[in-house]
């Protein structure tokens, strides 16, 4: 990561540079620049429409046992999941957006463990492991891919639950001969992707914020994933699909989903 500032305090850009063609964890862990921002910059995210749903979902499948939230973040899942007597716990890569989440109220009462979701795990079981807002997609490889579920059923017994949230590749929104799209054009905040390497999967992900005034630009990779092959992916981990939903509102999934939750049950 690196931080540059121009002659203004208020402009503050920020970019991520990595190779297209990734190797070895590639999941980028956002810096302190990008984690005291974070909670701005998804503001809608935050919003009780967004969120009742998806704890309500969450404490359900959890039922008297404990959760393992996968990339924690800044708390925005954790926090209000904890709050409805769930027993959560969490894993999150980035020491600054965890620096932020323990700063927050009720965060105490969460265990967070600083590492990567393929391979760090955390004692005991979790009747419940989920992981939202797409986040699967921040690690480039297949075969890590595969290695995220295989560390969530890792923590579950036979009937434990894993939940995903991810968006469905939006290939067929790129006209032909284009290479990427404008995902959003607000006030403020401007996203692209881009399809830079189609044979491994691998778009980037390009945001610009103003953020109270300051001038944010965030770009990172992301390996885009189909739903069957996340099921094929749970299979392999001894785990198979019970339910997939358009959001957490459960509408119907269909060919014309822009997004799915699928809910992964241990064998």
């Amino acid at each position: 990561m690196c931080l540059r500032r121009g002659l203004s305090t208020k402009f503050v850009r920020h970019r991520i540079r990595i190779r297209a063609t990734l190797t070895g964890m590639a999941t980028v862990p956002w810096g302190e620049e990008i984690a005291v921002v974070y909670d701005d910059m998804s503001a809608d995210m935050f919003d009780d429409a967004v969120i009742r749903p998806t704890v309500d979902l969450l404490a359900r499948l959890a039922g008297d046992g404990r959760a393992l939230e996968f990339a924690l973040g800044t708390g925005r899942v954790a926090l209000p999941l904890s709050r409805l007597g769930v027993p959560v716990s969490g894993i999150e890569l980035s020491p600054h957006m965890v620096d932020v989440f323990r700063g927050k109220p009720g965060a105490a009462a969460i265990d967070v463990t600083v590492g990567d979701m393929a391979s760090t795990t955390v004692d005991g079981t979790f009747s419940l492991v989920y992981l939202v807002y797409n986040t699967i997609m921040n690690v480039t490889t297949q075969a890590e891919q595969v290695d995220v579920f295989r560390n969530a059923a890792a923590h579950l017994p036979s009937g434990g639950h894993f939940v995903i949230e991810v968006i469905v590749p939006q290939l067929r929104r790129v006209p032909v001969g284009e290479t990427g799209r404008v995902f959003a054009m607000e006030p403020t905040h401007v996203g692209i992707e881009t399809f830079d390497d189609p044979v491994a999967q691998i778009s980037w992900s390009h945001h610009w914020f103003n953020v109270g005034g300051r001038f944010v630009h965030e770009s990172s990779p992301y390996r885009y994933v189909w739903p069957a092959e996340l099921d094929l992916m749970a299979q392999l981990a001894g785990m198979h699909l019970i339910e997939r939903s358009d959001g957490w509102g459960k509408r119907p999934f269909t060919a014309d989903s822009a997004s799915h939750v699928s809910v992964y049950r241990r064998t």
